[in-house]
């Protein structure tokens, strides 16, 4: 509400503090001492109209002291002026809805943004003018309802008028922004030389994280010697506060990780996944030394041992673990091989993507951000090769994988066990207990323990989870379990998922396969000999039978071991012998089922005649000259005619032999015996 000063106002527009006092306005205290109060702390002295002229001015007469024109008084007041006939109607105040309402949105928008304090005392500020409306209406008059609140809420009556004139031509349901402190820093910042302030923010923004005190101590040293005075170090920590954002602070000082934290974390919801569709698989160290029996050529040995475990996602169950002494791509895989056996097979896997579960004999074909290059002659992953598709996480970033934060919970029930009692490490170098290193548990106890404790941990009861409400893990497993529909994993799915993958190449000759110094042969790989080929085999017993697949994942067969034997090993050469007899076999049935034609109607096909063409005409004539002048006599070859005279004679004699009475044991078979006569032996 606005004032609208008119023209041609009566003489009568400036009063007087005294005067104010004995016309006993609303608004107004009746006493001359209390409005002297009034005008000091209102300080109507400094106050101006729009245009700028004073509002006060010396007042003429005997005395002296400032008089005040009515416009500087509370509505309520210029209403009684006008009511006594003391100010023209004209004067009367009226509204100006456009800046009434105008500020309205802002001023609420302000009001949010103020603390609590400052939220309570103009709640407190209302509630002591709404009581004192209510005394007017129930017929007290303005001055003695003020006076009473004054009393009862130990506040001056002059800070109760001044609350009324804050809030007058505002709703009712506008004030507490009006109504509320608006305490306002004052003056100008404390002056700082510019190289210095950046001294000082560079110095406390770093990562080894200084104190305000060490960094202003180092400032003063560099003030000193420049010759400039500092202001406080709460002046400067108030000021780089607020001109820095506290992201930026945090940034600087903890790094991205602690950065990241300031994010609240993701809220997932698992209802719309079932027992077995999801798992998420993570290592973990356990805080306890375990005695590695001699194994593999490795003599026995004292570690922390590495268990690789699974979690089912939706109930958080805990399905299957291996436990070895590193996170290897094959504790992985018998884990998988595990959860296959008895579980099923999912349908997602989360993993963080570390080198065990980044490993192409895991993962294969499909495309991480590890460091192994996938290539096309890389055999086909596990996960690949079942269609499970694979997630990666962040590593070690509980939010993204609920089994770290289980670990944990593990941690206290298996590592803490009476059993490990001198094998605990302690969580960490600067939390080793008192008989740190004492003893080791034997592996074999310690993996007993591990699924003891792994029982006990999904069979508690009072899980807070969307899944178990207030029951217990395996309660949420079994229950969705039992009615969704999960694969199984068949003979040769589990062939696939318990041995690994090795790529490698089959002898050039023979086909055979060398892994890890061993061969392993079977006949049908001489038809692979040359090729890359993949093989499934048990790491952990090389002697085992090995299982050939091509490159592409067709299975081949099964390759035994071919072991060294001694030089007279009899067994052995039987084996040996069987194995050529069996090849023979094979080869002559193999053979057969080409339907070969024989060899003589193969040389029936391929006649020897030879037919007599005509003789070519030759363009060129040699001459041919003989020597002398008679014609050469050409006589008889004697010698050739007297041999076919003998051939002659020696057949006729043949001719006329007797037939022979006795016959022969043999006969000329194809040059050589027959099968069922044996040769003539002489007397």
């Amino acid at each position: 509400m606005q004032l609208a000063i008119r023209a041609g106002e009566p003489e009568k527009v400036w009063f007087s503090t005294g005067e104010l006092a004995d016309l006993d306005l609303p608004g107004l205290s009746s006493k001359r001492n209390r409005m002297v109060d009034l005008v000091k702390e209102l300080k109507w002295s400094e106050k101006c109209d729009r245009a700028g002229m004073a509002l006060a001015r010396p007042r003429a007469g005997r005395g002296g002291g400032l008089e005040f024109h009515f416009s500087i008084l509370p509505q309520s007041a210029i209403t009684e002026l006008v009511n006594r006939g003391l100010l023209a109607a004209s004067y009367a105040p009226v509204n100006d809805a456009v800046e009434a309402v105008a500020p309205v949105g802002k001023n609420w928008t302000w009001y949010d943004q103020q603390s609590d304090k400052t939220k309570a005392e103009a709640q407190r500020r209302l509630m002591i003018l709404q009581r004192i409306e209510l005394a007017e209406k129930a017929g007290f008059g303005a001055n003695n309802a003020v006076a009473e609140a004054a009393k009862q809420y130990e506040v001056s009556p002059a800070t109760i008028w001044n609350w009324r004139q804050l809030v007058t031509g505002i709703a009712a349901q506008d004030r507490l922004p009006a109504l509320a402190p608006r305490r306002v820093g004052g003056g100008l910042k404390k002056g700082i030389d510019e190289a210095l302030w950046q001294q000082f923010k560079t110095d406390f923004l770093r990562k080894s994280a200084p104190t305000y005190a060490g960094c202003y101590a180092r400032l003063e040293e560099s003030a000193k010697k420049a010759g400039f005075i500092l202001p406080t170090c709460k002046t400067l920590q108030r000021r780089l506060e607020a001109e820095v954002p506290a992201s930026v602070i945090v940034f600087m000082r903890e790094g991205t990780k602690a950065l990241q934290e300031t994010i609240p974390s993701q809220k997932r919801t698992i209802l719309g996944l079932h027992a077995m569709e999801a798992i998420n698989i993570d290592g973990h160290k356990w805080d306890v030394f375990v005695r590695f029996p001699a194994k593999n050529g490795l003599p026995e040995r004292i570690a922390r041992p590495m268990t690789i475990a699974m979690q089912d996602l939706y109930s958080r169950k805990m399905l299957a673990w291996r436990t070895g002494e590193a996170e290897t791509s094959t504790l992985t895989r018998l884990t998988f091989g595990d959860l296959f056996k008895k579980w099923g097979i999912p349908k997602h896997v989360t993993s963080d993507n570390g080198r065990a579960f980044a490993s192409k004999w895991i993962t294969g074909g499909a495309k991480t951000r590890f460091r192994f290059k996938i290539k096309d002659s890389d055999p086909t992953g596990l996960l690949t090769a079942l269609g499970i598709v694979t997630h990666w996480a962040t590593p070690a970033h509980g939010q993204a994988k609920p089994i770290e934060r289980s670990f944990g919970t593990l941690e206290e029930v298996i590592s803490k066990h009476p059993l490990c009692e001198g094998a605990y490490t302690g969580k960490n170098p600067m939390a080793k207990p008192e008989n740190y290193a004492e003893r080791a548990i034997d592996l074999d106890v310690f993996e007993a323990l591990i699924a003891k404790g792994m029982e006990v941990y999904n069979a508690k009861q009072g899980r807070r989870t969307e899944a178990a409400q207030g029951g217990s893990f395996d309660d949420a497993f079994f229950a969705s379990y039992k009615v969704s529909a999960i694969g199984r994993a068949t003979d040769e799915q589990l062939r696939l998922a318990l041995l690994t993958a090795d790529h490698v190449r089959a002898n050039r000759k023979t086909g055979a396969v060398q892994l890890y110094g061993n061969t392993y042969y079977a006949p049908a790989l001489y038809d692979l000999a040359g090729q890359m080929v993949a093989v499934r085999f048990d790491p952990d017993d090389l002697m085992k039978t090995v299982y050939i697949y091509k490159a592409t994942g067709e299975y081949v067969c099964e390759a035994p071991i071919q072991a060294a034997v001694g030089f007279y090993d009899v067994d052995a050469a039987k084996d040996r012998a069987k194995l050529g007899a069996g090849l023979l076999k094979a080869t002559r049935e193999a053979t057969r089922l080409q339907n070969l034609i024989s060899v003589a109607d193969l040389a029936a096909m391929m006649p020897l005649d030879t037919e007599d063409g005509p003789a070519p005409e030759t363009p060129i004539i040699r001459p041919v000259r003989s020597r002398g002048n008679a014609v050469r006599r050409l006589a008889p070859d004697v010698a050739q005619n007297d041999q076919a005279l003998v051939m002659n004679a020696f057949r006729n004699a043949i001719d006329q032999m007797p037939e022979p009475q006795k016959r022969h044991r043999f006969s000329i078979v194809d040059g050589g015996l027959s099968p069922n006569q044996e040769p003539e032996r002489p007397n």
